[in-house]
């Protein structure tokens, strides 16, 4: 590993990928440019809809999502040919991977030896496992690797190994001095595999959505209904995932057998060959949007002109096309659902609440200790520089991957159950699922800490003594735990309802598609007439196939919680002002 050699791709190898990419864009672009049309006229509509007072307590942390920099010395399999040979690493605030020869290289700014985002990987610690999924990259042949001279690089035995593997990329291969060593740099690289992954699903940005919806559409458009954990990374590296998926049967199908080797010596060749495949289709990617920005850009302001002026007759027709629809689909939907989906829907609410429930709970005791801490420091008289670092240390609390562990494990606990459940509907974006309760459990505790910070700063005075600065600081402990039940119950709800969604809404609407689609064509003209790209027929017709799975998902999510009064609204979820009209008609 380390510094790339030259691509084992030939150049019209190349030039097929290009020309792939080129396909790839010029069919999945129009879906984006439709999904951007809609989260113009969403955005509009939000705006002029009724507004409700903000359901945050907390204030909100304007610290940017990031991890902590951590930099040390590893054993890295790297070099043409490959050997096990010192490296100094640096993982980037920005979740960036980085390796030098020595350390001095990296005091003294030089390039890196090699470097790589962290998207899409996941880490490995034991090597007997890593080699049982070298085994299974090339199925044929992993059943004589046992006859051949052992691979002393890659089957030596590593004491504290660190595997990073990618579906779609060379592997990474390090190996720590010590055990403690080992858990801070895998702690460090899932946190640093996280932020890279959930970019676009943490942004609030429009044009982040519809890059989001029109990958789900163009997906379905080509019959795949189910969500994976292809949405993981930016735009550029998530539009990679979706073409290397649809390559990669063919790809496996011509070029293994010419690979030489056996055994895991072939599965290495298989995965450096697939990572010349990803970088020259992640440039092309990447130029390609680039390219497209300026045109996105003019056409997210025309957008605006259009639709501003026309937003109340657009809703309207939207409205009442919805109406007319509902009566078309409501039967099969309703078999649908009690056939398929009510039989599930219980038990993987039940197993998502639970699983949410204890992760909140989780920060909810690590955010209470950090408190308890500087209360037994300052009735204490510890020195000022004293508490000055114990405050510095609360103020970290959400980007030190060692504390935030207790938490984000609570989130992986049900993954496999959770996994199991939601396969049966096409799902197996179980990742995307942890990374999700992770973040949520990262964002609520920034939020508390940061409202605990500003609320002392503005109660404690140097007039107090002690015991009243303690009286003021046990005040606030007070209304940032309240605060912070109420911002988690409302978070837990919409983390849920979302999630659910996700799960059940490609299913339902791949088993609709073949009895409800032709039914369409019934109200495509009174859409046409409107002759604006931000409404379509089939926009509406799943907007009403969510609204009734809303419907249950808040009935179950209520029956869930038990006896509780709470508010199960669908305004909780992104769909406010589709499902609010749809509620007016």
């Amino acid at each position: 590993m380390g510094g790339r050699p030259s691509s084992p791709l030939d150049k019209q190898q190349q030039q097929y990928l290009k020309g792939q990419v080129d396909t790839l864009l010029r069919n999945f672009l129009p879906c984006y440019r439709g999904q951007l049309a809609a989260s113009v006229l969403r955005q509009i509509s939000r705006e002029l809809g009724p507004q409700e007072p903000a359901r945050c307590q907390l204030l909100h942390s304007k610290k940017l999502p990031r991890v902590r920099e951590h930099r040390g010395p590893l054993t890295q399999l790297w070099g043409h040919p490959p050997q096990w040979q010192p490296s100094f690493c640096v993982l980037r605030g920005d979740g960036r991977l980085e390796w030098f020869s020595h350390r001095e290289e990296y005091e003294n700014g030089d390039r890196p030896l090699g470097s790589t985002t962290l998207t899409g990987y996941t880490v490995l610690t034991s090597q007997c496992e890593y080699l049982c999924l070298l085994d299974a990259l090339c199925p044929d042949s992993s059943r004589d690797h046992t006859q051949e001279e052992p691979d002393t690089l890659l089957e030596m035995p590593v004491s504290f190994p660190l595997f990073l593997q990618h579906p779609f990329r060379q592997h990474l291969c390090f190996s720590a001095a010590t055990g403690e060593a080992q858990h801070a740099w895998r702690l460090a690289l899932q946190g640093g595999i996280r932020l890279r992954g959930t970019v676009l699903q943490r942004s609030q940005a429009p044009a982040a959505c519809a890059f989001l919806d029109a990958i789900r559409l163009y997906r379905q458009q080509h019959g795949q209904f189910g969500n994976d954990d292809v949405t993981l990374g930016s735009d550029a590296e998530v539009l990679t995932s979706v073409l290397i998926q649809e390559l990669l049967p063919a790809l496996r199908a011509q070029t293994l057998p010419g690979l030489r080797g056996a055994g895991r010596a072939r599965a290495w060749a298989w995965t450096k060959l697939l990572d010349a495949v990803h970088a020259a289709v992640l440039a092309g990617a990447t130029a390609g949007l680039r390219a497209f920005q300026p045109e996105k850009e003019e056409l997210l302001a025309a957008l605006e002109k259009t639709i501003r002026p026309d937003v109340d007759q657009m809703l309207l027709l939207r409205a009442r096309v919805a109406s007319r629809l509902k009566a078309e689909v409501q039967g099969p939907l309703e078999s649908c659902l009690r056939g398929k989906v009510d039989a599930q829907l219980p038990r993987i609410t039940q197993t998502l609440l639970s699983t949410v429930e204890a992760e909140l709970a989780a920060v909810r005791t690590l955010l209470t200790q950090g408190m308890d801490r500087l209360f037994r420091l300052l009735r204490g008289s510890s020195s000022s520089t004293q508490l000055r670092k114990e405050v510095y240390s609360f103020g970290e609390m959400p980007w030190d991957p060692e504390l935030m562990q207790i938490c984000y494990r609570e989130a992986k606990r049900s993954r496999g159950q959770l996994g199991q459940l939601a396969a049966l509907f096409g799902f197996f974006g179980i990742q995307s699922l942890v990374f999700g309760a992770q973040d949520l459990a990262q964002q609520l505790m920034a939020d508390a800490v940061t409202t605990f910070l500003q609320l002392a700063d503005q109660c404690l005075t140097t007039t107090l003594d002690c015991d009243q600065a303690t009286q003021q600081l046990e005040k606030v402990r007070g209304r940032v735990l309240k605060k912070f039940q109420s911002d988690s119950s409302s978070a837990r709800r919409t983390f849920i309802h979302s999630w659910l969604l996700c799960i059940f809404l490609p299913f339902v609407l791949s088993q609709l598609e073949p009895s409800c689609k032709a039914e369409l064509l019934k109200f495509e003209g009174d859409v046409l007439a409107v002759g604006s790209p931000a409404l379509t027929i089939e926009g509406i017709y799943e907007d009403v196939v969510r609204g009734f799975l809303l419907q249950r998902i808040s009935r179950e999510l209520k029956k869930a919680l038990g006896a509780r009064n709470i508010s199960c609204i669908l305004n909780d979820c992104s769909e406010e002002p589709w499902d609010q009209a749809e509620a007016d008609v």
